[in-house]
Formats: C-alpha cells, structure tokens, sequence
C-alpha cells in the first residue's frame, strides 16, 4: 500500500511466521540481529503465551557483503539438531534478497544435514503478509498432505486462518462451532488449532472453506491434485452464514469450486467495508454494501463487480469521502473525513493497538455488534 498517513500491512515474513507458528517447525527469518520482535512479538500475539521456534540468522553486513552462505547453514543445522523440529522453515528479509542468497540451496544442504523436511518461501520483506503466508500454507499441503485414502463425509478444511486476520479472540472456534452447527466436521485447520497431522489428512476432506487470500492457492491445489472442492468466504452474520453453508452443501455435491462473496444484492451502496479482499467481500455480501479490499486478492476471484480494490491513500481518501459510511481499521480514519467511521480493526493493520477491541461477528447480527 502506497502510504503518507496510514500504517501499512505486515510484511510476507510475518505471514510466513504466523501461517507455521503452532505446527512445531523451526522458522527462520535471513534477516540482522535485533528484528525478531518486528515479526514475532508485534504481528503475533500468541507469542505471549505459547512458544514457537522463531529465530532470525543475525545477518552481519560482511557475511551479506562476502556472502558468507556457510555461516547461515551452519547455524540452522546446528540449532535444528539441537532442538529437533518436525521441519524448517526459510524465509528472507530485504537484504538477502539485493545480495542474491539462494535459499532453495541451503534448504537442500539443510535437509541433507539434518534430515528433516526443510522448505522455503520465497518472501523478501516488500510484500503483503498475505504473500508469505500463501506461501507457507501452500508448502505444508505440498509436502505434507497424503495421498487420498477415503473422502469423509461432510468434513471441511478452514484454509486461511491466522490472528492476523482472525486475531486471538473467539472467530476461528466459532467458525468450526458454526460448521458443526450445520452438519460438518473439521478435517483441519490452516493454521489455528490444528496439528501437523491433522493437515497431513486434509486431502481427504469433502470440501474446503477458504477464509483469507492467503489460503486460495492451497485449496486450489487440494482441488487439482485431491479434487476436494472449495468455497472462498466468511460465514460473517447470519444472512451471508446461511448461504455459506448452501454453498459449502452445493460444493459437496456438485464438485464445484464456489466464490460467495460475488452473489450479493447492493442494498446499503454508500457503507463501504474495508480490510483484505474475502473478509472485506463477505461482510460486504452480508450488509448489502461495498467492499474496498485493500489487501489480497484483487479479481473477480473474490470481488463482485461493485466492489473495489484500491491500495493508493490518495485513491482511497477519495473514495471514503464518496460514501456516507466508512467500517475500516481505526488506524484509517485519519484519511476519512466527513464520513461516518466505524471502527472494525486488523491485526495486520494496526498490530496490538486495537487487539481487545474486535469482535467477533461469526454468525452474528453484525449490524447490531457494529452499530449500523
């Protein structure tokens, strides 16, 4: 995002932290001593009260000027037989990047040293978290998901769940509570509440629920290469929920791919809702009103065609002045004016700062929670 006055998104490395975080991989992040916090501490919350292999490589300016590749191998071989995680994890910074590191070779020697899986996504710190964590997601069903043994019945895959989207409230259980609610089980869950091997069987699931950008590209795999259909949508109120769920029923039988957020009828044309493009679409399906995606997918993918994908300040400044209610991040309102602003923050945005303060509006009377 083009930015003067407003904050911007969490890095692809922060994505890529957060996709891995609870699955008991060793993630590490090529980047200088001293910005472990910028990824684990400020965009993670739950490294407050769970723990997670997260290290940085403590890159010096002479080992990125001299390319000193060894050193950084070393370390991680070292540290991964010390610690034995069930894989690892590369990501990369800025700095690596200009200087050329190739990390699918250090993954290889890394793997041949340790034994154990190791993988890399190729982030460079200049990109949306929702690309680093694409990227993790889409490694695991890559690498982990077993051939397909036997479908079961009514089970779902939730892809795309992080507390950069879903933050540490009750969202990501309420969804599965909703799911159980309308006759499914969850097979697993990318990547909240869910176990390794849970994922490891998410091929053999009936269909997937894709709740964030970062989650397309693998359900799209598990459907070309397991042909488990999926839905793109968050069942967020109870009007948007009940067609979710008619969708997830129709993928089922049908064995068709459905994007729910693009059938809605625009009755509230001048509320705007805005934040990443599904959860953006799917509130804006359920309030009968715009969705300004600022982050994510950018197509019809996603967005109807009264919706909008805008990442300029200036652009978007324009267009919430253009309507008469703004629901955003609260870290936007200083480029909204003469609008009404309600507030509906984003861990990805706005980090701790709001973090209490978001509700949960699964299955909900979302108008009612927002004060519409």
């Amino acid at each position: 995002m083009n930015s003067k006055v407003i904050s911007i998104y969490a890095a692809d490395t922060s994505g890529v932290c957060s996709a891995l975080y609870e699955l008991g991989g060793m993630t590490v992040v090529h980047d200088a001593s001293g910005c472990n916090s910028t990824y684990a501490t400020h965009d993670e919350p739950r490294w407050y009260d769970r723990k997670s292999m997260i290290y940085i490589s403590a890159l010096t300016e002479s080992d990125a000027v001299m390319g000193n590749d060894g050193k950084f191998i070393c370390d991680v071989t070292k540290a991964a037989k010390e610690l034995s995680p069930r894989f690892i994890a590369l990501c990369g910074s800025p700095m690596p990047a200009m200087t050329g590191f190739d990390y699918s070779a250090a993954a290889e020697e890394i793997e041949r040293e340790t034994g154990l899986t190791t993988f890399y996504v190729d982030t460079n710190g200049t990109h949306s978290y929702l690309h680093g964590a694409e990227g993790a997601f889409l490694s695991l069903v890559k690498l982990f998901c077993h051939e397909k043994k036997k479908t079961q019945a009514g089970s779902v895959n939730i892809i795309g769940a992080t507390p950069l989207d879903y933050s540490v409230n009750t969202s990501v259980s309420s969804i599965k509570k909703w799911l159980a609610d309308n006759g499914f089980s969850v097979k697993s869950c990318l990547a909240m509440d869910s176990s390794l091997e849970e994922i490891s069987s998410a091929s053999e699931a009936a269909v997937s629920l894709v709740i964030s950008s970062d989650g397309i590209a693998s359900a799209e795999y598990l459907f070309d290469t397991y042909g488990v259909p999926y839905v793109v949508g968050v069942p967020v109120g109870k009007s948007f929920s009940k067609k979710l769920s008619y969708d997830l029923k129709r993928a089922v039988s049908e064995g068709v791919c459905i994007n729910a957020c693009t059938d809605k009828k625009l009755k509230n044309a001048d509320i705007i809702v805005t934040g990443e493009s599904v959860f953006a679409a799917s509130l804006a399906a359920e309030l009968g009103a715009k969705a300004v995606a600022t982050v994510g997918v950018r197509n019809s993918q996603v967005l109807s065609a009264e919706d909008i994908f805008c990442e300029g300040e200036e652009k978007l400044e324009r267009l919430f002045s253009q309507h008469e209610t703004v629901i955003a991040d609260p870290l936007f309102k200083p480029i909204c004016r003469g609008s009404a602003f309600v507030p509906l923050p984003h861990v990805a945005f706005s980090g701790r700062c709001f973090l209490k303060d978001i509700p949960d509006l699964i299955d909900k009377d979302v108008s009612k929670i927002l004060n519409l």
